[in-house]
């Protein structure tokens, strides 16, 4: 059994916007304009810390959204959380429907054929614009990292308990 993690991004800050400590927060959630304005607090977690902050204030700037916390009221204050993620907890994430995953969950996940070959570790997700792409690293020193389309041809099964996703390998996968 895989644990999960109890954090999950809802986007992560890219920069300042202004002097008054608003930020500009690319969105790693499906619907962006609904969750933000639904969200109240978030934890602001960097490598170094997590700090529970309070949403003063929600808008939309092209494909990013931009917040302004309580607390945060200057472009130095704001400053200091460049990087930083926007999290919620488990129990506050949006619910999900079938054949659905928090990415989190499946960052790590051990990557197998449909023929039970072992190819890698699910190392980051992708979000092109018809669906999302999985980056595999392979276990094997001589093999390079490769990248399978999350669609239902290629993605058979994916269990979140155990930490497995089983793929058939599409011809010319692994060339």
């Amino acid at each position: 059994m895989r644990k999960k993690t109890e954090l999950l991004s809802v986007g992560q800050i890219t920069s300042t916007h202004g002097l008054k400590g608003e930020v500009k927060v690319y969105p790693t959630t499906d619907d962006p304009e609904t969750r933000f304005k639904q969200l109240k607090e978030v934890i602001l977690k960097t490598p170094r810390e997590e700090t529970q902050a309070v949403i003063k204030s929600v808008r939309f700037s092209k494909n990013l959204a931009l917040l302004r916390f309580e607390g945060i009221d200057g472009i130095d204050a704001a400053e200091r959380y460049r990087g930083a993620y926007v999290c919620v907890p488990r129990d506050k994430a949006q619910k999900l429907g079938p054949d659905e995953y928090y990415e989190a969950d499946l960052i790590g996940m051990e990557v197998v054929s449909d023929e039970g070959e072992a190819l890698g570790i699910l190392t980051r997700v992708l979000h092109t614009g018809a669906n999302d792409v999985y980056e595999i690293e392979p276990g094997d020193e001589g093999r390079r990292s490769f990248l399978i389309p999350a669609i239902k041809e290629c993605v058979r099964r994916v269990d979140t308990e155990e930490g497995i996703m089983t793929i058939h390998v599409m011809e010319g996968l692994l060339s």
